[in-house]
C-alpha cells in the first residue's frame, strides 16, 4: 500500500527542517567558539574598555566623506553582512580548503624585511601561537597580506567590502590570521578599512604630524607593556578594540599599530 502523499510531504518537510536545524546549530557553535580559533586567556591583553574613536551605525557616505575620510579614524557597523564569509573563515573550513596552499609570512616589525614561505597548515600548527612578551618583531612571523589573489580568489569573492571608497582610488584586499599578543608595530601608508572576522584587534593611531616614540623592532605587545602606560594624556593615542562585524577606517598617512587580543582572523581593504 502506497503511503498517503500528504503524509510523505510532511515527513520530508520534517527531516528537511531537522537538517537545517543541525546546520544552524553547527554554525552557531562555531561562532560561539570563535570559528574554532583558539582564544587568549591572558589578562594582560585586556583593553580595559578604552575607546576614544567614534563608533557609528549605518553612517551615510556623505557623512563619512565630510567627517572622516580625510580627517580621522572611525569604527563603522551595519554597512555589510559578512555572515557567509565568516562561516567560510572557520578554522575547520580554511584548513580543509587552503591547508596545502603556500602562504608568505612577514616579520612583525616596522620594516618587515624577512619573508618565509610555508603551507597554511604548517603556519596554523607551528607558528600560530600567543606572542611571548620578550619577543622582538623580527623574531615573529606574521601572516597578513602577500595573498596569492588567484588561489584565494574564491574566498575573497565572498567578502563584501565596505561600500565607501575615495575618489581616484582602487581597492586591494589583504587577509590574515594571527595569534594572541601578536600585531604590527607603528607604521603608516595610504587609507584603508580593516574588519575583524573572528577574535578582537586593538588599534592605536596617531595623526601624521604626531609621530609616536617606538623602536621599529619592538613588538606591539612590548610597546603596550613598557611604553604605553607611561604616556601623558597629550601623548596618548586614539585607540579602540574592534570586534567581529566592525570595520575601522583610517585616513592617509596616519600612524597605526595593532595588537591581537585573541587569535584573530581579519581582512583589510586598502585604497591605493
Amino acid at each position: 500500500m502506497k503511503p498517503h502523499k500528504p503524509l510523505c510531504h510532511w515527513v520530508c518537510f520534517f527531516w528537511l527542517c531537522c537538517g537545517f536545524a543541525r546546520v544552524f546549530a553547527q554554525v552557531q557553535r562555531e561562532d560561539e567558539d570563535g570559528g574554532g580559533w583558539r582564544s587568549s586567556a591572558d589578562p594582560t591583553l585586556d583593553d580595559g574598555g578604552r575607546c576614544n574613536i567614534p563608533v557609528l551605525d549605518n553612517i551615510s557616505y556623505k557623512d563619512f566623506m565630510e567627517r572622516f575620510a580625510f580627517s580621522g579614524p572611525v569604527i563603522l557597523r551595519g554597512l555589510t553582512d559578512n555572515t557567509k564569509f565568516r562561516r567560510l573563515c572557520s578554522k575547520k573550513n580554511l584548513l580543509r580548503e587552503y591547508g596545502d596552499r603556500t602562504v608568505r609570512l612577514s616579520t612583525a616589525n616596522t620594516h618587515s624585511y624577512r619573508k618565509v614561505d610555508v603551507s597554511f597548515r604548517e603556519y596554523v600548527e607551528n607558528f600560530l601561537r600567543p606572542q611571548a612578551h620578550d619577543a622582538l618583531g623580527n623574531d615573529t612571523l606574521y601572516f597578513f597580506g602577500d595573498n596569492n589573489q588567484t588561489e584565494w580568489q574564491h574566498l575573497f569573492s565572498e567578502y563584501s567590502p565596505p561600500p565607501f571608497t575615495l575618489p581616484h582610488t582602487t581597492r586591494a584586499t589583504s587577509f590574515g590570521v594571527a595569534g594572541a599578543g601578536t600585531g604590527v608595530p607603528f607604521h603608516w601608508h595610504g587609507p584603508g578599512f580593516s574588519e575583524v572576522i573572528y577574535g578582537r584587534k586593538r588599534w592605536f593611531l596617531f595623526p601624521p604630524d604626531k609621530q609616536p616614540h617606538f623602536h621599529p623592532n619592538m613588538s606591539s605587545l612590548s610597546w603596550v607593556t613598557h611604553s604605553y602606560s607611561s604616556l601623558t594624556l597629550e601623548e596618548a593615542p586614539l585607540e579602540c578594540t574592534i570586534r567581529p562585524g566592525e570595520v575601522l577606517y583610517f585616513p592617509d598617512r596616519w600612524w597605526h599599530a595593532t595588537l591581537n587580543l585573541d587569535t584573530s582572523v581579519f581582512i583589510s581593504t586598502f585604497l591605493g
